[in-house]
C-alpha cells in the first residue's frame, strides 16, 4: 500500500467532494506485473484529484466465498465495504491459463454480499479492466472475461481495457513503468474512470 492510497482496512467517508475509485486485483506475489498496473493507474486518478484504495495480495486472500456462511473475516468486511463506498472500480487479474485468476474471482464473488443493498451489486459504477500475462493471447482473453464480469455486475465497462503482454519490458528493475504506451492506456483509462461517474456520484 502505498503512502497516497487510502488504506484497504477502511473506506474513506464519503465527504463529496473527490470520487472514490477502488482497485481490485494482482497476485500473492508482491510487485507483479498486475499489482503495478493497478498502482500506476491508481496514481493517475489521484493526479486527477480522485481517492483511491488498493485491494491486493494478502488483501484479497479471502477464504472461499460461501453465500451459506454469514460469516466474514475483518478483510472481507474491508473489500465490500469499499466496494459499496466506491464511485468507480478497476479490476486487475492476470492471465492464468487463459483466464481470470481464482485469487481475484473469489474475490469478486463476496460482491454477491451486496446484493440486497439499495444499489445492487455495482450498478451504475464504472468499471476498468486490466489484464497481465505472458503473451498477448491469455492477456487478451481474460481481458474479456472481466467485462463479461462487469456487465453481471451491472457495472459499466469502459470503452478501454488495457492488455499487457508481461514478456515485454514495461517496467524496470525498479518497477518503474518504462513503457510508453502502456502509460498513456493507463492514464487514459483513470480518465475514462472518473468522467463516466454519474452526477452525484455511483452510489445511490
Amino acid at each position: 500500500m502505498t503512502a497516497t492510497t487510502t488504506s484497504a482496512s477502511a473506506a474513506p467517508a464519503d465527504t463529496g467532494a473527490a470520487p472514490f475509485v477502488v482497485g481490485l486485483g494482482g497476485t500473492l506475489r508482491a510487485g507483479s506485473s498486475t499489482e503495478r498496473a493497478l498502482r500506476d493507474c491508481l496514481a493517475a486518478v489521484r493526479r486527477r484529484g480522485g481517492r483511491t484504495a488498493l485491494f491486493s495480495g494478502e488483501n484479497i486472500n479471502l477464504p472461499m466465498y460461501n453465500p451459506l456462511d454469514p460469516h466474514r473475516t475483518p478483510a472481507a468486511l474491508a473489500l465490500v465495504d469499499a466496494l459499496r463506498a466506491a464511485d468507480a472500480v478497476v479490476i486487475g487479474s492476470p492471465g492464468y491459463h487463459g483466464g481470470v485468476s481464482g485469487l481475484v474471482k473469489n474475490a469478486l464473488d463476496y460482491i454477491e454480499d451486496m446484493r440486497g443493498d439499495a444499489t445492487v451489486y455495482l450498478d451504475n459504477k464504472p468499471w476498468g479492466c486490466i489484464s497481465c500475462a505472458y503473451g498477448w493471447q491469455a492477456a487478451v482473453g481474460t481481458l474479456g472475461q472481466l467485462r463479461v464480469i462487469g456487465h453481471a455486475l451491472r457495472a459499466w465497462p469502459t470503452p478501454l481495457g488495457v492488455a499487457i503482454n508481461s514478456a515485454d519490458p514495461v517496467w524496470d528493475a525498479d518497477g518503474v513503468l518504462v513503457d510508453n504506451t502502456v502509460r498513456a492506456q493507463l492514464d487514459l483509462l483513470a480518465a475514462q474512470l472518473l468522467s463516466f461517474v454519474p452526477a452525484g456520484g455511483g452510489r445511490r
